[in-house]
C-alpha cells in the first residue's frame, strides 16, 4: 500500500531524519508524537504538499515523490478540517465528486450513502459554520471518504473537540472503519487515539521514527528509555542487578527476567498499588514509603513518594486519595508486581 523509504526534511523548525515505515491495506497506522515532533511535515510530504529533501514515497509499488497531490489519489483531513465556508454539506462531501466529473445520480448516491454511515444525513442542507466541532469533522472525514481513495491521511482528527465529543467519535471511527473498509495513516499526540484506533503504532520523536510495532508491544514494550518516558513510565530506577534482584540505594527490588550489572528499569505511575497497611496480593515488591508531594490532576492524584533515597510517582484516583486519607508525611505501603517492571 503505502512505502516511505528514508524520508528527510528541513522545515521552518522541524526536522525529519531518515523516517521508514508501512501501511499495508486495511490497516490503522499511528504515527505517535509530542507537538514539534514533525508529524503533520510528514503527513504533507506523503501528501504530496511538501517535497521532501531526500526520500521516496511508494504508493502500491509505484513511486509518487515527484508526483503533485491530484495525482496521488489521496484524501488528506487536516487538523482545521478546511470545509468551503460558501459551500453546503452535501456540496463539500460531492466537491471531490464532481472535479472527477462523477456522473450526477451517482454523486448522489455516493454523498446519501457516506452520510447515513457517519451519520450527517440531516445535516446536509447546512453551512459549515452552523455545525459544532464533531458535526464539522465527520463532513470532512466525509468529503474525504466519498472519493473512495486507497489511503486516508488524518492530521490531529480530534484535536479541536472537547473530550467527550473526542471519545465518541473515536469509538464511533472503528465503527466506519469497519463498514467503509478505507485505509488510514493518522498522526496524533493522543495515546487515547493510538491505544483505541491504531492496528500499528510509529512513536516519532525529535524528527526520528524510534519505534513501530503493534499497539500493545510498543506500549508494553518501549525500545529506549526516551521513548519509556514519553509512553508515561515516569518511574525510570536505575541500579545493580543481581539474577532477579535489583539493588537501588539500599532498596531490593525483584524484576521480572534475569539481569547482571547497572541497569535500568520503567515503571508506570499507575502500576504502584498504595495502601495504609500491607497487602496481600501477588506483587513481590512491597515497602514502606513517606508520602513527600500530592498533586491534584483533575480525577487524577499524582502521589510523590520516598523510599530512603529512591524516589516514586504514583497515580491514584481522588476518591481512593480521600479514602486512604493521603497527606504529606504520611507513612504508607508501596507494592507493584515485577511484570509491571520493563527492563531496559
Amino acid at each position: 500500500m503505502l512505502r516511505a523509504e528514508g524520508i528527510s526534511k528541513d522545515w521552518k523548525e522541524f526536522r525529519l531524519r531518515e523516517i521508514s515505515f508501512e501501511v499495508n491495506e486495511g490497516e490503522h497506522f499511528v504515527i505517535l508524537g509530542p507537538s514539534g515532533a514533525g508529524k503533520t511535515v510528514l503527513l504533507e510530504i506523503i501528501a504530496g504538499i511538501i517535497e521532501p529533501d531526500s526520500g521516496r514515497v511508494y504508493l502500491n509499488g509505484w513511486d509518487v515523490t515527484d508526483l503533485p497531490p491530484e495525482k496521488r489519489g489521496l484524501a488528506y483531513v487536516p487538523q482545521n478540517y478546511a470545509l468551503f465556508p460558501n459551500m453546503s454539506v452535501y456540496d463539500n462531501i460531492a466537491f471531490g465528486l464532481k472535479v472527477r466529473k462523477v456522473l450526477k445520480a451517482e454523486i448522489e448516491r455516493k454523498v446519501r450513502e457516506i452520510s447515513k454511515v457517519l451519520g450527517i444525513e440531516h445535516l446536509l442542507h447546512r453551512k459549515p459554520k452552523t455545525l459544532s466541532g464533531g458535526e464539522q469533522q465527520r463532513v470532512a472525514l466525509a468529503r474525504a471518504l466519498a472519493v473512495e481513495p486507497p489511503l486516508i491521511l488524518l492530521d490531529e482528527p480530534f484535536a479541536n473537540l472537547d473530550v467527550q465529543t473526542r471519545s465518541r467519535l473515536i469509538g464511533e471511527m472503528k465503527r466506519w472503519r469497519e463498514e467503509l473498509g478505507f485505509t488510514a495513516l493518522h498522526v496524533t499526540h493522543s495515546f487515547e487515539e493510538a491505544v483505541s484506533l491504531g492496528d500499528r503504532v510509529g512513536v516519532m520523536l525529535d524528527g526520528r521514527l524510534v519505534q513501530v510495532g503493534n499497539v500493545r508491544e510498543v506500549f508494553s514494550k518501549p525500545a529506549s528509555e526516551e521513548v519509556a518516558r514519553f509512553l508515561g513510565f515516569e518511574n525510570i530506577i536505575e541500579g545493580v542487578a543481581e539474577g532477579r534482584k535489583l539493588k537501588v540505594n539500599g532498596v531490593e527490588i525483584e524484576l521480572p527476567i534475569e539481569a547482571r550489572g547497572r541497569v535500568r528499569v520503567g515503571l508506570r505511575p499507575e502500576d504502584i498499588i498504595l495502601s495504609p497497611e500491607p497487602v496481600r496480593t501477588s506483587a513481590r515488591n512491597e515497602f514502606k514509603a513517606i508520602v513527600e508531594a500530592i498533586e491534584e490532576l483533575g480525577p487524577l492524584v499524582r502521589v510523590r513518594l520516598s523510599l530512603g533515597d529512591l524516589s516514586l510517582t504514583a497515580f491514584i484516583t481522588r476518591s481512593s486519595m480521600l479514602e486512604l486519607g493521603m497527606e504529606k508525611g504520611r507513612e504508607i505501603y508501596v507494592s507493584f508486581k515485577a511484570s509491571a517492571l520493563h527492563v531496559f
